[in-house]
């Protein structure tokens, strides 16, 4: 079992990154999403970030160009049938990414790995979707991709060890540092993460002080290199919705219900960057 292909299924913010770390780390990557206007965007954005790490000397004019080389796009997931990894990199709809698992189960060549990059669903329902468990595994980059360093590797009950070894290995192929964890709500990342931007939101709408203030005191004075409250908006608060509803669910404990601010923001559809409007406002 070795890894040369990688399709990535998904071509917005994460995906795009995900094919760049990917290309960069010479493996040749197939995106693959439903419009070709998603992926011409997606193409445009590597080549943006590729030359600004060239301008900035991370990488050398001939490794963008090896990089751009190695990725191809298509809108039929059956070009991803002979790959040896999948990353998928779709909404994170829990029916969606179910569908899908099915659907890369029955279309890819038995030893496949199929990965998720999932910041909150759980592996093991993900494997339960495929007649390969064993093969299902989570990893969950950080955005934004081609420069955070982490990949939270989540493993399923039925995780096979030595697919584990290999993630790793590609992980680190794409300069990333891979920390694992076991199958649970929220995983590590966003179980601390989540209820601590939600306590952030209950702290402005019970009236302790103004984004600003609640921002600024956790950067200056817990040296966070972005407050919860602008963390929340680059997230998407959606997601982050999402993720609090994931983790009450799953934890069955009062501490991780939303804050209602946030329900009624997303109601309103202030989603943060994505919609222009969230705790701040967005040009």
């Amino acid at each position: 079992m070795s890894v040369e292909s990688i399709a990535v299924i998904g071509s917005g913010q994460m995906g795009s990154g995900i094919a760049q770390v990917a290309s960069l780390a010479g493996y040749s990557v197939i995106l693959i999403d439903v419009k070709d206007e998603f992926l011409s965007k997606a193409i445009s954005t590597i080549e943006f970030s590729l030359e600004k790490f060239v301008s900035k000397g991370k990488i050398s004019e001939e490794e963008s160009k090896n990089a751009k080389g190695l990725i191809t796009t298509s809108v039929r997931m059956s070009d991803c049938s002979d790959v040896d990894l999948v990353i998928e990199a779709v909404p994170e709809i829990p029916q969606l990414k179910f569908n899908l698992f099915r659907e890369l189960d029955e279309i890819c060549k038995k030893t496949t790995i199929l990965a998720s990059n999932t910041s909150s669903i759980s592996i093991n329902e993900l494997a339960s979707k495929t007649n390969r468990p064993e093969l299902v595994i989570g990893m969950h980059f950080m955005n934004p991709v081609p420069i955070m360093k982490l990949v939270e590797i989540i493993r399923g009950e039925k995780t096979n060890q030595r697919v584990c070894n290999i993630i790793t290995e590609i992980t680190e192929k794409m300069n990333k540092t891979a920390l694992f964890c076991n199958d649970s709500p929220g995983f590590v990342s966003n179980r601390i993460l989540c209820p601590m931007i939600n306590e952030a939101i209950l702290t402005l709408q019970e009236g302790v002080a103004d984004p600003e203030a609640i921002d600024g005191i956790m950067k200056l004075g817990m040296n966070h290199p972005i407050g919860p409250l602008a963390l929340a908006d680059l997230i998407g608060l959606d997601t982050v919705l999402h993720i609090m509803n994931v983790l009450f669910d799953g934890l069955s404990n009062e501490k991780y219900s939303p804050a209602p601010l946030l329900i009624e923001m997303v109601e309103q559809g202030k989603l943060g960057r994505k919609s222009g409007v969230g705790f701040y406002v967005y040009s």
